[in-house]
């Protein structure tokens, strides 16, 4: 079993071009159902000895230890996959996984700002952007370290481009991260995003987030050009549209830390991450009169029930404006 899980995740890097985020979280899954399997000093059971049973006895498992219902269905999900690909790879005869149930888990309403706070947000950064302090050179910093010019600001150009894109295209973490130059199209404002399976997609993105990208370029260029004075931009690597103060492409995780750190700077209490501001692009969109469809199509979705989240996230703002402003609510 153990050969069979390694290959799948090999299956899912270089055939099905999964991000290497998900590869690792079913990678931690189906190790766990293996050690569930398997206690010490016992030998794992043979991939055609897996039942629907054993893998019930898993899922109970897993729920008598408290973890949450959608961890649950996460590994269960993971499961089902690695037993699909042995049943096309003629491993097993039929999955085990497709008559354990997923369990049922509760409609999340995404907490969404209203307009009137998100372009407040982002129109605080500009006008942090249009400060002297803001447009001092990189080069003459470098002596400081990456530290230093976070700390300095000097990256707060690029962190305003960082924000006004995710909020202008509605675009996911990984997928603004995984933006190359190629990918931006500055005349006609569209971007091509490749989203989860590697699926491509045109969106547009309005002149705020223009304005952003062209007062970030000439950082940009300077983030290329390391201490030596030498020029990286022959490097595949530094094609990313975003990077960090080493010149490398922008992770992740450092763009979580952008945007908490600049909901700190603007001394606002709110709970806000990355994909708050994909949130907000489609439950605006939608107030204002957008198309589901089309919203589906910009956020590629897969399932137009997943875009649907976002018209109770709507309602409920209309519902909460009502209790406000009606006298007789």
């Amino acid at each position: 079993m153990k050969e069979a899980i390694a290959k799948y995740l090999r299956y899912l890097e270089t055939v099905k071009n999964s991000s290497p985020h998900t590869v690792s979280n079913y990678g931690k899954d189906l190790r766990q159902f293996l050690e569930f399997l398997s206690p010490p000093d016992s030998v794992p059971p043979a991939l055609r000895a897996v039942n629907h049973g054993m893998i019930r006895e898993f899922v109970s498992h897993l729920h008598d230890h408290g973890l949450e219902k959608s961890s649950i269905a996460r590994k269960l999900a993971a499961l089902r996959s690695f037993f699909k690909y042995c049943v096309r790879e003629g491993r097993v005869k039929e999955s085990p996984a497709r008559l354990v149930p997923t369990p049922k888990l509760p409609k999340r309403i995404p907490s969404v700002l209203s307009a009137e706070e998100m372009n407040g947000f982002l129109n605080q950064l500009a006008g942090m952007v249009g400060r002297p302090s803001a447009g001092s050179g990189l080069s003459s910093q470098r002596g400081h370290g990456g530290a230093a010019l976070a700390e300095e600001g000097l990256l707060l150009r690029r962190d305003r481009a960082v924000l006004e894109l995710l909020y202008a295209a509605g675009l996911r973490v990984s997928e603004l991260t995984g933006l190359n130059l190629v990918d931006v199209e500055q005349k006609e404002r569209i971007l091509r995003v490749r989203g989860k399976g590697d699926k491509e997609r045109i969106v547009p993105y309005g002149t705020k987030a223009q304005e952003a990208l062209e007062k970030y370029w000439p950082v940009r260029d300077q983030l290329l050009r390391p201490a030596n004075g030498s020029d990286r931009r022959v490097d595949p690597h530094t094609q990313a549209v975003f990077l960090n103060y080493a010149g490398r492409r922008l992770t992740q995780r450092s763009v979580g830390r952008i945007v908490k750190k600049y909901v700190r700077l603007v001394n606002v209490n709110w709970d806000l991450h990355p994909h708050s501001l994909r949130h907000a692009f489609a439950t605006h969109l939608l107030a204002d009169g957008a198309d589901l469809r089309a919203i589906q199509e910009l956020l590629g979705h897969q399932s137009l029930s997943t875009t649907q989240r976002y018209t109770h996230a709507s309602i409920r703002q209309l519902l909460e404006v009502y209790d406000k402003a009606h006298p007789h609510a």
